[in-house]
């Protein structure tokens, strides 16, 4: 949490100080956005192949969807 002394203090700031402030935290947010993915690390990801359950799942959903849509 931020404490008031900080808020207080970035208030005080001019425009370009504040500017920079901003600057700098966007820098910060930017760098542990690009630290999320290791080179050279594996991560799992879903694919849709065999997904057989999901795929009449989806149909049945469609199928009530249109018989709605004709009544």
């Amino acid at each position: 949490m931020v404490s008031t002394e900080l808020v207080e203090q970035l208030r005080k700031l001019n425009r370009v100080d504040k500017l920079m402030v901003i600057q700098l935290l966007a820098a910060e947010l930017a760098n542990e956005e690009t630290n999320l993915i290791k080179s050279g690390a594996s991560y799992p990801v879903w694919s849709p192949y065999d997904a057989v359950e999901a795929a009449n799942i989806m149909l049945e959903a469609l199928n009530a969807e249109a018989s709605l849509n004709h009544d």
